[in-house]
C-alpha cells in the first residue's frame, strides 16, 4: 500500500492565514462558553470578539472549508495546529 501525500499539500493549501490577534482571539472563544467570556478574558467587546470570529469564517469559507459551527471552526484549528487539545 502506498501512502498518497497529495491530501496533506492540499490542506496546506487550504490552510488560511489568520492574524496573531485573530488567532489569540480563537483559542479564547474556543475555550469559553460564550463570547463575553473571551471578551473579558481579552480586555474587548463580544462584538469585536464576533467581528473576529466571522472574520475567521470567511476565510475558512474562501478556502474551501466552511466551519459555520463552534465545533467545527474548533476542529479546522485543530487540523491547522491554531489550537492544540493541550490548551483546554
Amino acid at each position: 500500500m502506498t501512502l498518497s501525500l497529495a491530501p496533506l499539500s492540499i490542506r496546506a493549501l487550504a490552510m488560511p492565514r489568520l492574524t496573531a490577534r485573530e488567532i489569540e482571539v480563537l483559542r479564547s472563544w474556543v475555550k469559553h462558553d460564550s463570547k463575553s467570556s473571551a471578551a473579558s478574558e481579552l480586555f474587548i467587546t463580544a462584538a469585536t470578539v464576533n467581528t473576529h470570529v466571522n472574520r475567521i469564517r470567511g476565510k475558512y469559507a474562501a478556502s474551501g472549508r466552511p466551519a459555520h459551527t463552534k465545533a467545527a471552526l474548533l476542529a479546522r484549528a485543530l487540523q491547522d495546529g491554531y489550537v492544540t487539545l493541550d490548551e483546554f
